[in-house]
């Protein structure tokens, strides 16, 4: 490491769907120090997830603080920071909240909040151009949707908000003083059409949001910039006094978290198109896809072509599933033996699954032969709808084979035909951008229980494809220091970071006996799926 490596240091801060993180990171991605603050989630059975952009900002400003005095550097040589934030809609100045007008506080409207499950019907109903490139189909979990829902059902909120931000681009504003969106956010998530720099007027007054139009789109981002892109003059002095830094640290321009996980991950290998023969697989309380390549890929229900939304100047096509920790938690809290398990867990200072995880390895000698202990059970977990590749939010779950048990080994058994079925709606995505010409050759795999090795070697065996994990165990903070690490001009693009940030630690291979097996498992999984489709009310 060189003496400019020891004397430069870059926070990155990913906001979650349950907390706020930041970690402290030097010039080559290692670690230094990571802090975490937890986040308050309102949720109601009608589907609406709410949260207050007041209290991530607190718990931002909190976590960096703790981060860089965790890490023992000296706060004058943070150079950058960068963030990543859920996929979330802030609406910013309103005279009340996006919900009980007795909460004003709660002005976030959650990515998982499907609220806006009509108004995206409607939109599709449209067949706008720009749905060309969100797979075909809009999802209420993206702003448009959201947005008319506000309009048409809090008029007043609506209409009294000074900007609507992506989650992300909130907390760089916040940050900077900054009103720049970066280019992944709006074009993931609003419609923005970064191949031909513009906003697409038509589509607005087509569904009925003209008036953000005839705004020029002020409250929605006239000035779109690339991720990493240093934002006006840096931290304000404000924002500064509250994270603990200097003014004028550089300020970068942020991703999706999905995205940051990709960031930090598939440049990895160093390989000269690691970037697009990689897949990213990030697994969180739901997970994303990201797969990259030179041109323009039209997958039926998997978001994009986004043009530069992830890795400057390559196309990303997006898919994944609503839910995908959040399926598991759901499924396994439903056995029996649920809080017995998750007492052993907290004994051995473990979260559940990560505890049924290790339980699932401890009964076989190799980890791909865990699938043997799901004989006989299937589970489709599409508790949240399938957001690729069938595009419906609708669907729900399917748990099959179900006996009397009650014991911890059933519920074990249980977790790991979880796991199977988030693996096969995970090959369902491959091949779906197969067929159209997107190919991989491994997938890499970050975050939580995504990166256990029971995981990976079902992933593997059921895709066929290796399976890889980055040197970082914070890839996804990793990706937002690399953002920090190009604003604050220590690498001059992304491109440059991400070999020199990011490594691969080891990898899980496909096994062909295990392939079969869990080829028989996926007929089966794809059967139990579309009998389902079948059966689930439309509205």
């Amino acid at each position: 490491m060189t003496k400019g490596d020891r004397m430069q240091y870059f926070v990155g801060v990913d906001v979650g769907t349950g907390s706020a993180r930041a970690g402290v990171f030097d010039a080559r991605g290692h670690l230094l120090g990571s802090a975490k603050r937890e986040l308050d989630m309102y949720r109601s059975d009608a589907g609406h997830f709410e949260q207050s952009s007041a209290q991530v900002w607190q718990a931002v400003c909190d976590s960096v603080r703790a981060a860089v005095a965790e890490a023992a550097v000296d706060p004058d040589l943070i150079s950058g920071i960068g963030f990543d934030a859920t996929c979330s809609l802030v609406v910013q100045g309103a005279v009340s909240g996006v919900g009980d007008p007795r909460h004003p506080e709660r002005d976030i409207i959650v990515w998982s909040d499907h609220r806006a499950r009509a108004q995206a019907e409607r939109i599709n109903a449209g067949g706008h151009a720009v749905l060309d490139y969100v797979g075909g189909r809009i999802s209420p979990e993206m702003q448009t949707p959201k947005l008319l829902w506000l309009r048409e059902n809090l008029p007043e909120v609506y209409v009294s908000a000074a900007h609507f931000f992506d989650l992300t681009d909130f907390l760089t504003w916040k940050t900077s003083g900054a009103t720049d969106r970066s280019i992944c956010t709006v074009t993931c998530k609003w419609t923005y059409l970064a191949h031909e720099n513009r906003w697409d007027a038509a589509y607005f007054q087509s569904i009925g949001l003209g008036d953000l139009a005839d705004q020029g789109f002020a409250r929605i981002g006239t000035e779109v910039v690339p991720a990493g892109t240093s934002l006006r003059t840096g931290l304000t002095p404000e924002a500064a006094l509250e994270m603990g830094l200097r003014p004028g640290v550089a300020v970068a321009a942020g991703l999706i978290d999905a995205h940051a996980g990709g960031v930090g991950t598939v440049g990895a290998s160093g390989t000269p198109n690691a970037a697009q023969d990689t897949m990213a697989y990030v697994f969180g309380t739901s997970s994303c896809t990201m797969t990259s390549s030179a041109t323009a890929c039209f997958v039926p229900g998997v978001w994009g072509p986004y043009q530069s939304a992830m890795v400057p100047g390559l196309w990303l096509n997006e898919g994944g599933q609503s839910a995908a920790g959040a399926a598991l938690d759901q499924l396994t809290a439903s056995h029996p033996a649920s809080a017995e398990a998750a007492q052993r867990a907290a004994e051995r200072g473990m979260g559940l699954t990560q505890w049924l995880a290790d339980a699932a390895l401890s009964k076989v000698a190799h980890p791909g032969d865990a699938v043997s202990l799901a004989r006989g059970l299937h589970v489709v977990p599409e508790y949240l709808g399938n957001r690729s590749p069938f595009a419906d939010p609708g669907r729900r779950a399917v748990v099959a084979g179900l006996g009397l048990q009650r014991g911890v080994d059933s519920l074990v058994a249980l977790y790991v035909a979880g796991l199977c079925g988030l693996a096969y709606g995970l090959r369902q995505i491959l091949d779906a951008q197969s067929a159209q010409g997107l190919e991989v050759s491994a997938l890499s795999v970050s975050g939580g229980a995504g990166t256990h090795p029971l995981s990976c070697q079902v992933l593997a065996d059921a895709t066929g494809l290796p399976v890889d994990v980055t040197e970082s165990a914070e890839p996804v903070l990793l990706g937002s220091a690399m953002l920090a690490a190009v604003a604050a001009g220590r690498y001059g693009t992304l491109a440059d970071a991400m070999p020199q940030m990011s490594r691969v630690a080891r990898r899980a291979l496909p096994d062909a006996a295990r392939v079969r097996i869990h080829q028989d498992r996926y007929d089966a999984f794809a059967r139990l799926q579309a009998t389902a489709a079948e059966l689930t009310p439309q509205s």
